[in-house]
């Protein structure tokens, strides 16, 4: 494996693990009432986020470089149905599919970098197809903090740099090396 496919991998298997992290840092505070509450009608709430994500890898991630990414036994509907699944339920569902993601990009040899597999009938590389799920699941991991952050208001505990204290972090950071 070159040096790009190497980096590469790494770098989208650290992201992703980044984000899977980030989020259960957030969802850690949460209760399972608030897992469920949304700011509005029209919104998505945590729980259908967590859903929509689970459905997604495991629509995407199983026999990847064999079949379609959308499955044809996804609902991706009624994924965005708040069933009020406990939120047991759901981190069961969460943990399934990043195994899934993690078990197949881990397993990705150079060449198949440059395969091209396809969603929804529409062609696309390897590389395009782990790309768009970095930028899927790095939305969705805003929409989840986001939603935490207005739910918990002063008693959420902040996941990066505070407000006003971007001098001190920088400061720390320095130390450090």
């Amino acid at each position: 494996m070159s040096n790009f496919e190497k980096e590469f991998l790494i770098i989208a298997i650290g992201q992703f693990k980044h984000f899977k992290e980030r989020a259960e840092k957030g969802i850690q505070q949460l209760s399972e009432k608030e897992f469920h509450w949304k700011p509005s009608e029209e919104s998505n709430n945590i729980a259908i986020i967590i859903k929509h994500l689970s459905g997604n890898m495991h629509s995407r991630w199983v026999d990847f470089l064999t079949t379609d990414g959308e499955k044809s036994y996804r609902d991706r509907d009624l994924e965005f149905v708040d069933d009020n699944e406990s939120k047991e339920h759901l981190m069961q569902i969460w943990e399934e599919g990043w195994k899934l993601l993690f078990n197949t990009i881990e397993n990705l040899k150079a060449e198949d970098l440059y395969k091209t597999v396809t969603l929804r009938q529409q062609p696309l590389s390897v590389l395009q197809a782990i790309q768009n799920e970095v930028a899927h699941i790095s939305y969705h991991l805003g929409q989840i903090l986001y939603i935490g952050k207005q739910i918990k208001d002063k008693e959420w505990t902040i996941l990066s740099i505070p407000k006003n204290r971007s001098k001190e972090f920088n400061e720390m950071v320095s130390v450090k090396r």
